[in-house]
Formats: structure tokens, sequence, C-alpha cells
């Protein structure tokens, strides 16, 4: 028997949000589902799924998201739980906290990064211990 909270959850998180060129947003924007951003938004970003951001998009405020995909600017800090792609095109002003990096040649970033270790870290200190 199928739960009819089930089916709603799952639309709820494969919907496409989409911000398009010359669409300014002044305030905070929460999503269950995808974000397609190609305008400009002052305020925080946060989803539980993916952010893609065009070339000439802006964020400025802190992006929260499972994965993200850059092509735009950010001024503000970002923080993704899985994978952050910085594309060519993207100005990054801000400190990041992601598991995993992808840079491409040509992306700016000004701010620190800090990627998630803790497995690693545990595993190393062990052995230096010993």
């Amino acid at each position: 028997m199928l739960n009819k909270n089930t089916k709603n959850d799952q639309t709820q998180n494969s919907a496409l949000n989409m911000i398009g060129v010359g669409t300014v947003i002044n305030g905070d924007i929460s999503s269950e589902g995808d974000i397609r951003i190609d305008g400009i938004i002052e305020g925080k970003v946060i989803s539980k799924s993916k952010i893609a951001m065009g070339i000439s998009a802006t964020i400025k405020g802190d992006v929260n998201a499972r994965s993200a995909d850059i092509s735009g600017k950010i001024v503000g800090d970002i923080e993704i739980t899985e994978t952050l792609y910085l594309r060519a095109s993207s100005k990054i002003t801000g400190n990041i906290k992601t598991n995993k990096l992808v840079i491409e040649s040509g992306s700016e970033f000004n701010g620190t990064c800090m990627m998630n270790f803790s497995s690693q870290k545990t595993s190393t200190s062990s052995s230096i211990e010993k």
C-alpha cells in the first residue's frame, strides 16, 4: 500500500524552482527542491537539494545546499554537504565549507575553504598515536 505522504514528499523534492534573468529578489529563499538562478538574489539561499547558478546570476548572501553548480557570482559564505562545482566564470567572495570541491581554471575564489575529512583524520590520528 502506497502512503500518500511519501508520494507528496517525492513530488516536493523533485520540484524545480527557476529565477530568471532580469528578476531581483530581496529576501531569503528556502526550498525542498532544486533551484536554478539566473537573476539576482539579495538574501540567503537554502535548498535541501541542488542549486544551479548561470553566468548572469548573483547572490549577495549565504548559500546552503546538498550540492551546487556555480557559474555566477556569490558574495557570502557557502556550505554544501556534498559536491560544489565552481565553473570557469564563477566569482566567489566568502568562505566555503564542503565535502568535495571541483574548481575549473578561470574561477575566482577569495576566502577560506574547509573540507570534511573527519573519517580520514580519525584513521591518521590513530596510526600516529600507536
